[in-house]
């Protein structure tokens, strides 16, 4: 299925053999990977999920000295890899490659990864039948003009009837949303800017295994895990951090490169405290329960991509692009589904909740083929607490303003700040932690 329907054609820039979108550089000079630029202080970068990965990585090759703090006790963020469950890699996060033009498809290109178009054939649950089409298009966000007001309402404002609910709440889900909580107007704003192209893409490995490769694993000796940070203080010349154990840490530079929820939810305390323009536009983003669950069959009786189920809205085969002779769902669900199944207080209720669902629309086959399941529910991660961040209703110019930096000392980054259109994406965050490298550069120039 493609993740994607709003979609754009834009040029690209080769800076330092890594192709950059041109919206990346429009508000920077193409001179400032700068190779004559001499900074003695030190960068800390706040998470070591894909932007603050990406970002060291850039401080590395510029000889910049810096340490990622890491509030888990693993790097990757919002990515993961499970091996054991399948005879293949699971990707418990992010694992569709979006388009072929980004830091990250060139950086595929260049290490000769292998990659598979998914073009999954996409069905519907509708009116208590399985479809192949739908009497009406629901894919209606795409259009020109549309209001300020959620999924949901513009569908019924389109005269969508109830019966077309969970198939708008798939679409919604794709972008992290519930279908009453994510803005058409601003989704479709934010999408104008979307240039990395229209296909989307699986990894014979998985995502996690291209960033640990080729990004984390060259700067590995500069991360400190287990170590969440409670504070910063800009106060005076030198930053100072401490950690929930209440170390210190000090630095020139901070980059901020935490989930928008962790921002929202004032887990970091700022001195002097942040401005109450960007703290508004914290409050302003979407980043809504988030969870992925694994189901083994011994038998394929599915199609590829399903649309449309009460208790999941969104269903894709997982095996495609991966050498395996096993049979694997995914459920991907998002927002009030992903709170109801959270509420059900077990991977065994919430695989139990799904079987049964399935069971109604394969005629009991689900049940009868189960071999076992496995549960991401990202909303419980500590210092996630949900899937990615999406624009509600009256969402504004929040993600500029969150994106701004502070005195020439707090840089911020991840998906959540990326500003060309590349939001709740991988190579969006690591668009974003690059960026963060390039404003920190045009600073001490």
């Amino acid at each position: 299925m493609d993740r994607r329907h709003f979609l754009k054609n834009s040029a690209f820039v080769s800076l330092g053999g890594l192709l950059i979108p041109s919206a990346l550089l429009q508000s920077c000079r193409k001179e400032t990977l700068f190779d004559d630029i001499q900074f003695d202080g030190k960068v800390m970068i706040i998470g070591a999920g894909a932007a603050g990965l990406y970002a060291g990585y850039i401080l590395k090759s510029k000889g910049i000295n810096f340490e990622i703090l890491e509030a888990s006790n693993i790097h990757g963020g919002r990515m993961g890899k499970l091996t054991g469950f399948a005879d293949y890699p699971i990707d418990q996060g992010a694992q569709w490659m979006h388009g072929k033009n980004s830091i990250i498809s060139d950086l595929v290109t260049k290490n000769n990864i292998k990659i598979t178009l998914d073009n999954s054939d996409l069905s519907y649950w509708f009116k208590g039948q399985l479809v192949d089409s739908l009497p009406k298009d629901p894919f209606i966000f795409e259009e020109d003009d549309l209001p300020d007001v959620s999924f949901k309402d513009y569908a019924h404002q389109q005269n969508f009837d109830p019966d077309y609910d969970n198939i708008i709440e798939a679409i919604a889900g794709d972008q992290g949303a519930s279908a009453s909580l994510l803005s058409a107007y601003w989704n479709s704003k934010d999408e104008e800017n979307w240039v990395s192209g229209d296909e989307d893409f699986k990894f014979e490995g998985t995502y996690f295994d291209v960033i640990d490769e080729h990004i984390a694993q060259t700067i590995i000796s500069n991360i400190t895990y287990n170590c969440p940070i409670t504070s910063v203080d800009y106060t005076g010349e030198k930053i100072i951090l401490k950690d929930a154990s209440n170390n210190s840490y000090q630095a020139d530079k901070v980059i901020i490169a935490v989930p928008i929820s962790i921002l929202k939810l004032n887990e970091i305390a700022f001195f002097p405290a942040l401005p109450s323009a960007k703290t508004d536009a914290f409050s302003k983003f979407g980043m809504g329960p988030g969870m992925k669950v694994f189901l083994k069959f011994s038998e394929k009786f599915y199609r590829d991509g399903l649309y449309g189920g009460a208790v999941c809205a969104a269903y894709e085969d997982d095996t495609v692009g991966k050498t395996t002779s096993e049979n694997v769902l995914l459920a991907f669900v998002m927002g009030d589904q992903a709170t109801n199944l959270h509420a059900l207080g077990s991977d065994n209720a919430i695989t139990l909740a799904l079987l049964q669902e399935l069971d109604t629309i394969y005629n009991g086959q689900a049940t009868a083929n189960f071999i076992s399941s496995v549960v991401f529910d990202y909303t419980a991660k500590p210092f996630i607490k949900g899937a990615y961040s999406y624009s509600t209703v009256g969402m504004g110019n929040a993600r500029e303003v969150a994106a701004q930096s502070i005195d020439n000392k707090l840089f911020f980054a991840g998906e959540a700040v990326n500003t060309n259109g590349h939001h709740q994406t991988v190579h969006g965050a690591v668009e974003s932690g690059y960026k963060a490298v390039i404003d920190i550069l045009n600073g001490i120039q």
